[in-house]
């Protein structure tokens, strides 16, 4: 008999300790933390934790510092509960959700026409926007690079319809660049959009720890957006299923991502595209 099976005898440390409690967390069994974010997300004002949307801006900041959730120093994205949490329950689990990537589309040359403080403020511009959209569709912040947006969308925040909610926050944040409209877009954005099992959790060691997803389709959803051109959305098929996307009618593309061996289906969607049945 293995000795890691024999009566009496550990197995050893358990490799995920805190698995239950972010199973509950992201999966939304345990309902506290989804009816936290969803009373907070309505008090106003950004900027607000990454994990649990309280507001550190007037007015609300001082109700929130009073419950403990007031920007925590020592990484500012989050409030001093959340951190505490990330810290204390290091660790996450797989799951399913749908994750969002956010690209400004030829931000190189846009850089080249103007002066790196005019550029850091359309950028700032298109963050707060993001970030708005992210919080107002249900969705979490996972980071802004460069020029991109992340959001992740999990059943605790965003139900069984988190495929939908990313796909209406991507459709949200082209709207608000001025996707659509007769003036044209006042910064070209492209959007990718996968639904699939990531694991999500906390990454990283104190204090740079974050609240973030890792795994194939978070780089799937990457790549998607890589590929979108300006003012484009790419679903993968998993999403679009889960949307109930009418694709009846909608171009589909297959793409060469990259580091994928064979070509991945995704469905092109616009500012204006009916998303759903």
């Amino acid at each position: 008999m293995d000795s890691a099976t024999e009566p009496g005898r550990s197995a050893g440390p358990d490799p995920n300790p805190h698995e239950e409690m972010w199973r509950g967390l992201l999966e939304g069994t345990n309902p506290i933390y989804a009816r936290t974010r969803a009373r907070l997300k309505h008090i106003p004002s950004a900027p607000r934790c990454k994990m649990c949307a309280a507001p550190f801006g007037a007015p609300g900041s001082f109700l929130m510092r009073l419950q403990g959730r007031g920007r925590w120093s020592q990484n500012p994205d989050y409030c001093g509960l959340c951190f505490e949490t990330l810290s204390r329950f290091h660790g996450g689990v797989e799951i399913e959700a749908s994750f969002l990537f956010a690209d400004v589309r030829g931000s190189t040359a846009l850089a080249e026409g103007m002066t790196a403080t005019e550029f850091r403020r359309v950028l700032n511009r298109f963050y707060e926007i993001a970030a708005r959209v992210l919080v107002a569709n249900d969705g979490i912040v996972d980071k802004f690079v460069g020029d991109e947006a992340i959001g992740i969308f999990i059943p605790a925040t965003a139900g069984e319809h988190h495929a939908s909610s990313a796909i209406e926050a991507a459709r949200a944040i082209l709207r608000a660049t001025g996707h659509g409209t007769p003036e044209g877009p006042w910064l070209p954005v492209g959007a990718g959009v996968a639904t699939g099992v990531a694991f999500v959790g906390s990454i990283g060691e104190p204090p740079a720890t974050s609240m973030s997803a890792l795994g194939d389709i978070v780089n799937v959803t990457a790549r998607l957006a890589s590929a979108a051109g300006a003012g484009e959305i790419l679903v993968n098929e998993r999403a679009a299923a889960m949307a109930g996307l009418a694709t009846l009618g909608i171009e589909m593309r297959r793409l060469d991502l990259k580091g994928k061996t064979e070509t991945t289906p995704a469905y092109v969607l616009t500012a204006g595209t009916a998303a759903t049945v």
